[in-house]
């Protein structure tokens, strides 16, 4: 296992940011004081989730492409067209900074 360090002040609340990590990137998301990271691609489009809509009530993020959205919680997707879940990872705090742990 491993982790990926990131400044917490980098992620806005109800923003996205791309991480280097994973097979594909990590899309961290803030919401409040929660902070959940997934993968930053698209299961459908092989796009970059980093770069959609995130909504906070709901807790999901937009594929920017096609307009499937994924859970944050779970990364299944909530809306056509995807249909396969994105993967998710831990995310805890150390000091400043956000530790999200991969496998």
């Amino acid at each position: 296992m491993s982790e990926v360090r990131v400044p917490a002040s980098s992620v806005a609340p109800g923003t996205a940011l791309h991480v280097d990590g994973g097979p594909y990137g990590l899309c961290v998301v803030r919401v409040g004081e929660d902070v959940y990271a997934v993968a930053d691609r698209c299961s459908h489009a092989k796009v970059a989730l980093s770069e959609g809509d995130v909504d906070p009530d709901e807790r999901t993020i937009e594929c920017w492409k096609h307009g499937s959205t994924f859970s944050l919680l779970d990364g299944k997707p909530q809306s056509l067209p995807a249909t396969e879940a994105v993967a998710t990872y831990p995310v805890r705090v150390d000091g400043d900074d956000l530790l999200v742990e991969l496998p």
